[in-house]
C-alpha cells in the first residue's frame, strides 16, 4: 500500500482500468482528500468547493473525466469535493508524479484548466444582477460540462436549483423563478431526463 493511500472504509472499487483499481463513489457523497496523493476522475463529475466558518459552501469548479483534483493543488484548509453524479476515480501518487514526466505534464496542463474556471467563477461573482450571474453560470456549465445537442447544449449533470443558487449567492426560490423565466423566454429546457437544455451560446 503506497503512503498516503486512502483506506478501503468507504471505497467501493468496482472496476479495473488497466492495471489500476477504479474507487466508485454515488452522486452526493463527500471524496475522501489526502495529501500523499491526487484523485483523477475516470468516469462522472466532481464538484470542488470550499467552506466558510458559518457552514456556507463557495463554489472553485468542476472536475470531469480525464480531470485532476486534490489537496495539493490547493493551501485551503476547508478545500472539498463531492460526486455531482455517480463516479469512478483512480488514485496516484505524489511518488508516481515525481517519477512520471508525461503524467506530470498532463496534471501541469489540467492545472491551467482549472485556474481560468476558477477565475471565471469569481468574475462571475462580481456581477451585481442575479440574473446576470446566473446566466453567465450557465454559459459557463455549457462551455465545461456541456455536450452539443442538435442546436442545444446539454449540461451532463442535473444541477438542482439549490445547486445553482450556491453558486452565484442566491436564493433556490429566486433561481426557480429566473429558470422559469428564461424556459418562458425559450433560451432554456429540459429535457426528457430533466438535464437542461441551453439555446444559447
Amino acid at each position: 500500500m503506497l503512503l498516503g493511500y486512502p483506506s478501503n472504509h468507504n471505497l467501493k472499487t468496482q472496476l479495473r482500468s488497466g492495471e489500476r483499481r477504479l474507487h466508485f463513489y454515488e452522486r452526493g457523497e463527500e471524496i475522501p482528500l489526502i495529501a500523499q496523493g491526487i484523485w483523477q476522475v475516470n468516469r462522472g463529475v466532481v464538484q470542488l468547493f470550499k467552506v466558510g466558518a458559518l457552514g456556507e459552501e463557495t463554489l472553485l469548479g468542476w472536475s470531469q473525466t480525464g480531470n485532476f483534483f486534490g489537496l495539493w493543488f490547493t493551501n485551503l484548509d476547508t478545500f472539498q469535493a463531492k460526486a455531482l453524479s455517480d463516479i469512478y476515480l483512480q488514485w496516484f501518487s505524489l511518488e508516481e508524479i515525481e517519477n512520471n514526466p508525461n503524467l506530470a505534464q498532463k496534471i501541469l496542463t489540467e492545472t491551467v484548466t482549472r485556474i481560468r474556471q476558477t477565475e471565471e467563477l469569481l468574475a462571475i461573482a462580481t456581477l451585481k444582477r442575479i440574473e446576470e450571474r446566473l446566466l453567465k453560470l450557465l454559459n459557463l456549465l455549457g462551455a465545461y460540462l456541456g455536450e452539443t445537442k442538435e442546436d442545444k447544449i446539454r449540461i451532463k449533470v442535473r444541477f438542482t436549483h439549490q445547486n445553482l443558487a450556491d453558486a452565484i449567492g442566491t436564493t433556490r426560490v429566486t433561481v426557480t423563478r429566473l429558470l422559469g423565466d428564461m424556459q418562458k423566454q425559450k433560451l432554456i429546457s429540459l429535457d426528457s431526463s430533466r438535464h437542461l437544455l441551453l439555446h444559447f451560446s
